[in-house]
């Protein structure tokens, strides 16, 4: 086995920059949004597409770009991503109308799809696999971290600075990240990696491109639009024509063979169900801060601190527990305390200020966090370096589709919420119908119109569609945590038998072809040699069965 490389630390650190500035770039327009709309002169729709477009495109990519790394080299994608998303964060600057801002967004959305699953898939090639857990684990830290802080970055730039500088902070990140790439990571490829099959890759982009526009279109424009059913139907169909189309194919760009092993199909279940969760609660809160509460944009991301705490907390602790606990028993916990935590926030009131939330979102960070992490790090550990990049994409794929999902119907409910408890005076037809639109746009008509008694009305009707989402997201958390823990192997099982018979990633039978080649030198699912320690079992070091 050669030896790791001697930089292999410094070369995550930097990588991990640069996936910092992906999650918190999907977060961070929150806060800016107003003053952009303002100044750019952005209609409504104009405004959710400068948000949507960076996720739409993100979504669709992500597939294609795994396979692309892995067929290209995993470094020179992972550049390539860096150096698009500067680019596309200095048009963002420069943006003048919102059209270009979209675009730009978009152009984010489309860097972004080559950077997260590469930056997971250089992993193998840089560590051993005694490491391997710990610097996944790393990785996905500075991503689900990236999600708390968007606000308060943006919050501290627009204090003293104009609406562009959300954008601008990226570029001296990314030049940090790309020159860490070229200078301390080895390029890694699959050399037996397949020809880009364009209908593949079409079918991926456009597929998952109309999901995600379906699903965010579905929340707005009511479920039985004729254009959302257009857009749903024909994502069906495209990724039911992919799904057919990959189960031909021996190298196939979507490799349904990876959720053939039980272990890397709960944990990509788990990180879903947990996006899900996660958009529910997040998505909820600033509003919550900044008009029941009234604080500013920088308020209000500081407010989500005690998040960052849990995630930290997770993130030193996790390891160790999955040595003690296996993945199984860390990954059901970290979503029983997820739910806790979104229940317990279902109980505010609109009384309550901020110390009731205060209590619950440090666990609710922490729970995300054990999730998160040793799913994340639990799935790609399992997939033969040759699949790195395909299946961090697939991981990555689901991931995005959960959290657009959690926007649209937790979007909804919180609307139908709304809604349902507002009680409005005699109100002129234009400014009744902004009022019921969001809690926002309630506040402004309010202090236009001089009468508090509104403003108040529609912070109880906020809180009271705030509790019904919380609480349906605490509930599905709950059951995906008994679901979890009865239905992925783990405990005292080792996740592979370390048996000669081992069952390998891929089918074993003579006339399937597996994932890895299936010459005698290659290195099984887990290691089986008789001394080996397996992935899930208790008190084992989960790094060292990794391939």
């Amino acid at each position: 086995m050669p030896a790791p490389h001697p930089r292999r630390w410094i070369a995550l650190v930097a990588v991990a920059l640069s996936v910092l500035v992906i999650g918190f770039d999907t977060t961070v327009l929150n806060v800016a949004l107003p003053d952009l709309a303002r100044q750019l002169d952005a209609g409504t729709g104009q405004q959710q597409w400068i948000v949507d477009a960076y996720t739409v495109v993100f979504a669709a990519a992500l597939l294609p770009a795994g396979l692309l790394g892995d067929r290209f080299g995993r470094r020179r994608t992972l550049v390539t991503g860096l150096a698009l998303f500067g680019a596309a964060s200095v048009l963002g600057t420069l943006a003048g109308s919102p059209a270009t801002l979209i675009a730009a967004r978009a152009g984010m959305g489309l860097a972004a799809a080559f950077v997260m699953p590469m930056s997971m898939a250089v992993i193998p090639a840089v560590f051993p696999p005694a490491e391997q857990r710990r610097a996944t684990a790393l990785l996905t830290t500075m991503t689900a971290i990236g999600v708390p802080l968007g606000p308060v970055v943006g919050g501290l730039l627009l204090r003293g600075y104009w609406w562009g500088s959300i954008f601008l902070i990226n570029v001296p990140l990314v030049v940090l990240g790309v020159l860490a790439c070229l200078l301390l990571l080895p390029e890694s490829a699959d050399p037996a990696a397949p020809r880009i099959d364009l209908r593949s890759a079409a079918l991926a982009a456009g597929g998952l491109a109309a999901l995600t526009w379906g699903i965010i279109e579905g929340a707005e424009r009511g479920w039985g639009d004729a254009l959302v059913l257009a857009a749903l139907l024909g994502a069906v169909g495209a990724l039911t024509a992919l799904v057919l189309r990959s189960r031909r194919e021996d190298h196939p760009m979507l490799d349904l063979r990876l959720l053939g092993e039980p272990v890397f199909r709960w944990c990509a279940i788990a990180v879903t169900l947990v996006s899900v969760a996660l958009l529910g609660g997040f998505f909820v809160l600033p509003a919550y801060f900044q008009s029941v509460l009234g604080t500013d944009a920088l308020g209000s991301g500081l407010r989500l601190m005690p998040m960052m705490g849990g995630l930290l907390v997770a993130a030193r602790l996790g390891e160790r527990l999955v040595r003690r606990f296996a993945p199984r028993g860390v990954i059901a916990a970290g979503l029983a305390l997820t739910a806790l935590a979104l229940l317990l926030g279902s109980r505010t009131a609109p009384g309550d200020g901020y110390g009731w939330t205060a209590l619950w979102l440090p666990l609710f960070g922490a729970g995300l966090g054990l999730v998160l992490i040793t799913a994340t790090a639990s799935a790609l550990l399992l997939l033969p370096p040759a699949k790195a990049g395909v299946g961090s994409g697939l991981v990555q794929t689901l991931r995005q589709v959960g959290g657009a999902v959690g926007v649209a119907v937790f979007g909804s409910l919180l609307a139908a919420g709304y809604r349902s408890a507002l009680h409005l005076p005699a109100l002129p037809g234009d400014a009744a119908h902004r009022v019921r639109g969001s809690v926002i746009a309630a506040d402004a008509v309010a202090e236009r119109l001089g009468d508090p008694s509104l403003a108040a009305s529609a912070h109880v009707a906020y809180v009271h569609g705030m509790d019904l989402v919380l609480l349906a997201a605490g509930v599905l958390a709950a059951l995906s945590a008994v679901l979890v823990a009865a239905r992925m192997p783990g405990g005292g099982d080792p996740v592979a038998p370390a048996a000669p018979q081992a069952r390998p990633l891929a089918p074993a039978a003579p006339q399937a072809r597996p994932l890895a080649p299936a010459a005698p030198q290659a290195r099984p699912l887990a290691p089986a040699a008789p001394e080996a320690r397996p992935l899930a079992a208790a008190g084992g070091d989960p790094g060292e069965s990794s391939a």
